[in-house]
């Protein structure tokens, strides 16, 4: 592969897009490997240095990010970009998606293929069609590669650019708005005085690889159109103080325009869409969002004519929370039956369960579900937590199992090391608490915690645990090298 020419067009879509991830298929990873790509195995050493750093800000990000943690929701939204990239031009890429605790309209993408949204775009888009827009135009950066195109320049200036512009996404996406905006553009000032017009180039790229991804995945494309008059209304009545996403994707006429024609010359293939699901989800984040006011999560998504099933599933939600438990689980069974290919309906029944301690219902619910899905990891997850109560050794196998495929989820890690430490596992327990820290942006630690997983392991006389444990060390301190550059 010819090495990449990382340039830093467009800073003004790189808050929010972060547009022009690295096109390559990272290295692969044996299922046993607790941890990210060796990062020293990357075909190009410019390729490997942007790889590199977008892990590190994924890192830095989950430290100080606040971060939506609901795999039931989670797992949708893959389903969605699942959907989605066959027909965005990425090439493979493998993504990973988070979801920041923040009732603001945003979206974000990253060097390394790490994909974002904040709570609030559930909030601020009314259907799947809309939501989905976002999502398609933020993976068409990713496959322009935005982010890597432009003036080349030398190594040695753009990759300290990159770093710091970075280090300034990871403030704005942590909360710090302008401040995180204002570090980006200090960073950037010798880099992009030539390059501003690139930035409404890349839009349009985006905007075009996004509306025909739509149309092939069997979205409609006028959807993307709607979000786009929604978003300028919202602008104009926002005046100075729009959201990061329209400060960084500023949606004009013409670009309204422009979408509405190339809409208008699509045809969509396989029509389909759940609207019903997408209000469910929709649910969940109004939840999240109005956590102190659950009635006025409620009344939003009445108000806004959501279906009659999300909203009878929002006030089971709602009972449960309130205690009510026996009612909530009445209510999602019978929401289960009338929709009975909505996985997220038993796992949110199993999860109601759980948190009302009724741990022997939480395990035969998960089971069953996982019966007919297997891998469908928001059960995998409620059927741990259950059997850490009940059995420990099963949820420390189970987990050991969740972990393989799922390399990169600091949440299953940390139940890894509960079920360890509960179950006699004391090295592998220590060595999946390193791998939780590491994941979290906590290196320094997370080589400290190895260092304890080795005395446990030499104690144990367990080889394979010590083997393991030193291969980490090395992978950890290349980490640490690359949070080095953050600083």
């Amino acid at each position: 592969m010819p090495t990449l020419r990382i340039a830093y067009p467009g800073w003004i879509c790189a808050f929010a897009c972060a547009c022009g991830s690295l096109l390559f298929s990272p290295p692969s990873i044996a299922s046993s490997d607790y941890g990210l790509p060796s990062l020293g195995a990357a075909s190009t050493s410019v390729s490997n240095e942007e790889y590199r750093l977008g892990r590190a800000w994924l890192r830095q990000f989950r430290a100080q990010a606040p971060q939506w943690q609901d795999p039931i929701t989670n797992d949708y939204l893959q389903s969605l970009i699942a959907r989605l990239a066959p027909h965005s031009d990425i090439n493979g890429l493998r993504t990973i998606t988070v979801m920041v605790d923040n009732a603001s309209l945003n979206a974000f993408a990253v060097p390394g293929g790490v994909v974002g949204i904040n709570s609030g775009l559930f909030a601020f888009a009314e259907d799947e069609g809309a939501f989905v827009s976002v999502l398609a135009h933020e993976l068409g950066h990713l496959s322009q590669r935005h982010y890597a195109r432009g003036s080349a320049r030398a190594a040695q200036t753009q990759l300290p650019a990159m770093a710091a512009m970075l280090a300034g996404m990871l403030i704005a996406a942590s909360g710090g708005g302008d401040a995180g905006m204002a570090a980006a553009m200090g960073s950037q000032a010798a880099l992009i005085q030539d390059q501003l017009s690139y930035s409404r180039l890349f839009e349009q790229e985006a905007d075009n690889i996004g509306l025909q991804a739509m149309a092939d995945a069997g979205y409609d494309p006028e959807a993307m159109v709607r979000m786009f008059s929604a978003m300028q209304r919202m602008a104009r009545l926002q005046g100075d103080t729009p959201p990061e996403f329209l400060l960084t994707h500023p949606v004009t006429d013409n670009r309204l325009s422009a979408a509405q024609a190339r809409a208008a010359q699509l045809n969509v293939a396989d029509a389909y869409t759940s609207d019903t699901l997408y209000d469910m989800m929709r649910a969940r984040a109004l939840l999240s969002i109005y956590t102190n006011t659950p009635q006025q999560a409620a009344s939003r998504l009445a108000q806004e004519g959501a279906e009659q099933a999300a909203q009878d599933y929002l006030a089971a939600l709602i009972d449960a929370r309130n205690g009510q438990t026996d009612s909530a689980l009445e209510q999602l069974d019978r929401l289960a039956n009338e929709h009975p290919d909505f996985a997220m309906l038993p796992a949110s029944s199993a999860s109601v369960a759980l948190e009302a301690g009724r741990y022997d219902q939480a395990i035969q619910r998960s089971q069953q579900l996982l019966r007919f899905m297997p891998n469908y990891l928001p059960a995998q997850l409620i059927l741990a937590e259950a059997q850490l109560q009940r059995d420990p050794q099963a949820a420390y196998d189970l987990l050991r199992d969740i972990t393989s495929q799922n390399l990169e989820n600091p949440q299953v890690f940390n139940l890894l090391a509960e079920a360890a430490g509960r179950s006699g596992h004391d090295s592998w327990g220590h060595l999946a608490r390193a791998e939780y820290l590491q994941l979290t942006g906590r290196v320094d630690r997370g080589i400290r915690q190895l260092s304890i997983a080795r005395d446990a392991a030499e104690r144990e006389n367990d080889q394979q645990a010590l083997a393991r444990i030193e291969q980490r060390r090395e992978d950890f301190i290349e980490y640490r090298e690359a949070l080095d550059d953050f600083n």
